[in-house]
């Protein structure tokens, strides 16, 4: 995993709440426009709770942004992302990390660096999205993947290509971290 400054702790959350806040939107209606308790959004915002992809996705969608927007940092005007220094997306346990690694003006690709520690993945609730293709590459690790049903156990040097608006999830099952690559196109982020 990447290193953090303490003030990027809790990003996601305070994020989420930020946001929120300022398009002066209830904790109760996110929740209801979320499908998830009022506890949950609050908890999320604090970092006590930790989303499922498929619930922060429609969390966002409820304050009225997608999920690209909750990445902080280094938006970078130009084509070089240096190293560390792409948005970051970073979930509440801090134990599942994203790094983006295209910049913002990317317009049919998009590159994202995870690092999922033990346990950690997308949530038990499969998600779809918009893009028209996925690929997801293990640099080291064991990773699961769900795509419609169907498992994928991948290990280092692994690949698959997946339809993302196939219902999809993914976990680490292991003991120890996944470094992984997420390529999509176009971009969703």
């Amino acid at each position: 995993m990447a290193t953090r400054n303490s003030a990027e702790d809790g990003s996601l959350g305070r994020r989420l709440r930020e946001i929120r806040r300022r398009a002066n939107i209830t904790l109760r209606q996110v929740a209801d426009a979320a499908d998830v308790s009022e506890s949950f959004v609050s908890q999320v915002e604090r970092g006590v709770a930790h989303p499922s992809m498929a619930s922060l996705t429609r969390i966002a969608g409820a304050i009225g942004v997608n999920v690209g927007s909750l990445f902080v940092g280094g938006d970078s005007p130009t084509r070089v992302i240096r190293a560390g220094q792409g948005r970051r997306l970073v979930h509440t346990e801090g134990t599942h990390e994203e790094l983006m690694l295209t910049p913002p003006s990317a317009k049919t690709l998009q590159v994202i660096h995870a690092a999922i520690g033990p346990g950690e993945g997308s949530g038990e609730e499969p998600y779809t999205h918009a893009a028209d293709e996925e690929c997801v590459i293990i640099l080291a690790g064991e990773l699961e993947v769900w795509v419609d049903g169907e498992s994928y156990t991948l290990g280092t040097g692994d690949s698959l290509m997946l339809d993302p608006k196939l219902p999809h999830r993914y976990q680490n099952l292991g003991q120890a971290p996944v470094t992984s690559i997420w390529v999509m196109s176009p971009p969703i982020f």
